[in-house]
């Protein structure tokens, strides 16, 4: 199993926090660290929230560490639209030297989208612009110069495109998909993901059996979608230290920790084989105080080794053959 670090931060951050996060991460051997793509906060109302713009923090983050895997975790497709958004992960691809990965999902937060001009549709219709997106993607990150690139869809259209972002990782940078639909996601995750990011309760067996049934009709190795969850942590040496860190974080964390760890390195230890056991080869270790950066250090030198050899191993990095679409 491969661990990574995912920044959420309850209250936003700013870029130094995030990248001191970052860097923190690369140093206790995670294999990643994404963020979170919002403008509010979980509590739309929380005016001292901090947002900043995930494509624009990676690129900082490509220039401001060497080694480890960045992405985000998940960018809502409605913030983008497929053209920009093929071309702005190549430029962090290029800028990191082939280090980036895609997140993406059909996007959920609608206050969000209310309080920033953002257009939010019912659910058929983003995922509607989610799988035309996918393929546009795709289909621009595979494109040959010279060869006119063209899309007809309900929600997009391109007309003959013929310059192209120019990518490190070959044949693209990995798509991790991330949902909880029962029909849709599993599809989409077979189409055109490396990786199905999806939680482990509600009809978790039934989404993974459909996308391995989806891969095998679609010609596609199920070996070769990986799978990953997100487990919520606030961890200390001691769990009485943990569970202080977690109510100075504010009476709001605890809804989202019911479904993660509070306590020791070896309580989150148990929960990552616990999920071991269910198929995971990927666990977004998600922290909600980035400038905690003993949290990040206390946790990679306890687990990341650990857990390395627990589990099934994550697919490799290779993003799909554009042919496969």
């Amino acid at each position: 199993m491969r661990l990574r670090l995912l920044a959420e931060p309850l209250r936003g951050a700013s870029y130094g926090e995030l990248v001191a996060a970052a860097r923190a991460a690369e140093a206790a051997g995670f294999d990643a660290f994404f963020r979170s793509d919002h403008y509010l906060g979980t509590d739309p109302d929380h005016r001292q929230y901090r947002p900043t713009d995930a494509w624009t923090t990676l690129g900082g983050l490509a220039e401001d560490t060497t080694s480890i895997r960045l992405g985000t975790l998940v960018t809502a497709s409605t913030f983008r639209l497929p053209g920009p958004l093929a071309m702005a992960v190549a430029s962090v691809d290029e800028m990191s030297g082939g280090r980036v990965e895609l997140g993406i999902g059909a996007a959920w937060y609608e206050a969000e989208h209310e309080r920033y001009g953002i257009p939010f549709q019912p659910l058929k219709v983003r995922y509607e612009r989610l799988a035309e997106q996918l393929e546009i993607v795709h289909g621009l990150w595979g494109g040959t110069q010279g060869e006119p690139y063209s899309f007809e869809g309900a929600h997009f259209r391109l007309q003959g495109a013929t310059t192209f972002p120019r990518l490190v990782q070959s044949p693209h940078p990995p798509v991790v998909l991330g949902g909880s639909g029962p029909r849709r996601t599993p599809l989409l995750a077979a189409r055109f993901a490396d990786e199905l990011n999806t939680g482990t309760r509600d009809g978790f067996v039934e989404r993974v059996a459909a996308a391995r049934r989806h891969c095998e009709e679609l010609g596609r190795d199920p070996a070769s979608l990986g799978l990953s969850t997100t487990v919520p942590v606030c961890a200390d040496d001691t769990a009485g230290g943990a569970r202080r860190k977690a109510d100075e974080l504010g009476p709001g964390l605890d809804r989202l920790l019911q479904r993660g760890v509070v306590g020791t390195p070896a309580d989150v230890a148990d929960r990552l084989e616990q999920l071991a056991g269910l198929g995971i080869d990927t666990v977004y270790v998600h922290c909600f105080d980035p400038s905690d950066l003993d949290q990040v250090g206390l946790l990679g030198e306890a687990l990341v080794d650990q857990m390395a050899t627990v589990g099934p191993a994550a697919p490799g990095r290779r993003g799909r053959s554009a042919s496969a679409y």
